[in-house]
């Protein structure tokens, strides 16, 4: 990603946690969401928004739903708050590297009880 690319993308992720905290009133969009990584294109056409979210799998569908539905907005606000000549297509995405790193240090926290109990046996 080129420079340009990253300080867009940074700028897109500021303003759109911004924007969820303080203007978008859909109630699907109103639990604890984070905004955790932008990546924008080279051409700056489209941007990926990377999501992550406490709620359980079956309410995520319904995040999707809501950020779909509130995209043309985002995009008018991120133009005015931006200037971009073109304000990049919003695409949204889950990002469970939280989960997924929630699962590893269980696993490892299971194998180093299970070691602890074999080592306390010999």
């Amino acid at each position: 990603m080129t420079r340009r690319a990253e300080r867009i993308s940074s700028l897109i992720r500021k303003e759109i946690s911004d924007l969820l905290l303080e203007q978008v009133n859909d109630p699907r969009l109103s639990s604890l969401i984070s905004v955790t990584e932008v990546w924008t294109s080279h051409d700056l056409n489209n941007a990926k928004i990377y999501i992550s979210t406490l709620v359980g799998e079956a309410n995520k569908s319904e995040i999707l739903d809501g950020f779909n539905a509130a995209s043309g907005f985002l995009r008018r606000e991120l133009g005015n708050r931006l200037r971009l000549r073109q304000v990049p297509h919003l695409s949204f995405h889950f990002d469970d590297s939280i989960e997924r790193g929630a699962r590893i240090l269980g696993l490892i926290e299971q194998v180093t009880s299970d070691n602890a109990e074999n080592d306390g046996q010999h």
